[in-house]
């Protein structure tokens, strides 16, 4: 079914602008590999026009009382929660190749997201400290940074652009926002709803467009305080060091190539089951899948069994099915990265367990590699595609080595039923979060989530994002005068 055509322009200033140049770029739909939309194409001088009104709504936005801050936050979760399915479901499964259920989970964590941002509005605190002098008094202010430049990914484009944009509009900052050039339409909608529920319109607005016209100038433009960027680590690598030439705060959630560590201890059985779920949702282009899974010689044998019956067992490619697990990659480009990563590592001795084959279109059969070199793409970077690899351990400590042999450090899970040995795991592994009797692929509102290494700098959620984007300011006064 061919989805509905939609044409775009971008949002500044709380209005529909058509970019300067007057020029268009298509959108493709991943299950069609057609044209279903357009968007309008923006350059530096749109960037200019979005950051100039970001100034002007950084300071209408800034001066609200909290109140009236937490209740536009929460006016904008009441629209997503009663509109969100109408507005979005379509246009995620079309512009995201995500699968219904993934799309209905987007909506609904995206409301989650609001509300709790709304709920850190009041939990902005400063402190005091003593004095040597007891007639002077020292207090620490909690400020906004300004204009925060977003750069959101493709993967969740609604649920990972509502973080990235609801916490620094509850600390009191404005932000403009450059969506991935995959999904552009998503953004602008959702700029459109916040503006709907009472957030200034100068406090938001969405330029799209591509990473060296539009990206870049948002990145370097001095009217811009700080940089928050969802994506991959090359594209983190260049933006940090871009933004770290004005000093600019950044926040970087990169990529992953997360552990799941499977002990002697836990049912084979049900570990597959678990590492299917923390794999392959949404094709596996998630940054905290488990592409890595390390299980304990024991029940190596009776995992492995296991987990090619659950794969092969997956419906897969009928995005409107609620069975469905996943659909298609974004794009032709992402299917040939996992093709690349696995003919490197079938070349030099790795087996292929199940998979590894494209099945129709973008849609690429969930894949698992046995034993994949430890020096191969396969195993040391990210395909962000529906392919994991497992390898065998002696024993706990060569466990714990092999999730340890990454230069990513985002999540990881660990199985086992003793929780003496998941603690200690746990606090072994290298990695921003690790989940006992879990699959790596955890989120929550609340949670810091960030990595370590080649995964990124800073924290995301809850009061760990509202942290990152405001400074601290300490005022004293000298009351013996």
């Amino acid at each position: 079914m061919m989805p509905d055509f939609h044409k775009s322009d971008l949002l500044i200033g709380g209005r529909d602008q058509k970019a300067q140049s007057g020029e268009y770029f298509d959108v493709l739909s991943p299950a069609t590999e057609q044209v279903m939309g357009q968007s309008a194409r923006a350059g530096n001088a749109d960037v200019e026009l979005a950051v100039a009104a970001a100034r002007q709504g950084y300071h209408e936005w800034s001066a609200l009382a909290p109140k009236e801050r937490e209740a536009t936050l929460l006016r904008a979760a009441d629209l997503m929660a009663t509109t969100g399915e109408q507005r979005y479901l379509d246009l995620l499964m079309d512009e995201s190749g995500s699968v219904i259920n993934k799309a209905r989970h987007e909506i609904y964590y995206t409301v989650d997201l609001l509300r709790t941002a709304a709920g850190e509005v009041r939990r902005l605190y400063g402190d005091t400290f003593p004095n040597d002098n007891p007639a002077r008094m020292s207090m620490v202010f909690r400020e906004p940074l300004g204009v925060v430049g977003i750069v959101s990914p493709y993967n969740a484009p609604l649920a990972l652009l509502a973080k990235m944009t609801a916490f620094p509009l509850a600390a009191g900052n404005s932000v403009v926002i450059k969506p991935s050039e995959e999904t552009p339409l998503i953004a602008v909608a959702f700029g459109k709803l916040l503006v709907e529920a009472g957030v200034p319109a100068n406090a938001v607005s969405v330029v799209t467009g591509f990473g060296q016209e539009c990206g870049a100038p948002l990145v370097s433009h001095s009217g811009v305080d700080a940089i928050a960027l969802t994506g991959s680590t090359a594209t983190g690598q260049v933006i940090g060091a871009q933004a770290m030439q004005q000093m600019k705060r950044v926040q970087l959630e990169l990529g992953g190539k997360s552990a799941l560590v499977v002990l002697k201890d836990f049912d084979p059985q049900q570990a597959a089951e678990i590492a299917v779920q923390g794999m392959f949702n949404h094709a596996g282009q998630i940054c905290m899948a488990n592409s890595r899974i390390v299980v304990e010689a024991p029940v190596f044998d009776a995992f492995c069994n296991a987990m090619k019956q659950a794969c092969e067992n997956l419906k897969i490619g009928d995005q409107r099915d609620t069975e469905c697990v996943y659909g298609p990659l974004i794009n032709r480009r992402a299917v040939e990265k996992v093709e690349a990563h696995l003919s490197d590592a079938l070349q030099r001795g790795a087996t292929v367990l199940t998979g590894g084959k494209v099945k129709q279109g973008l849609v690429f059969e969930p894949t698992v590699l046995l034993e994949p070199p430890r020096d191969s793409s396969a195993w040391r970077d990210e395909s962000f595609g529906p392919m994991t690899s497992v390898v065998k351990a002696a024993d706990f400590d060569e466990a714990i080595a092999l999730a340890n042999d990454s230069e990513y450090g985002l999540s990881a899970g660990v199985l086992t039923r003793d929780i003496q040995l998941g603690f200690k795991a746990a606090r072994a592994i290298r990695s921003g979060a690790v989940h006992i009797g879990m699959h790596a692929f955890q989120s929550n509102a609340m949670a810091p989530v960030g990595g370590l290494g080649l995964s990124g700098m800073g924290r995301s959620g809850g009061h760990y994002s509202t942290d990152e984007f405001t400074e601290l300011k300490w005022i004293s006064v000298e009351l013996g005068q």
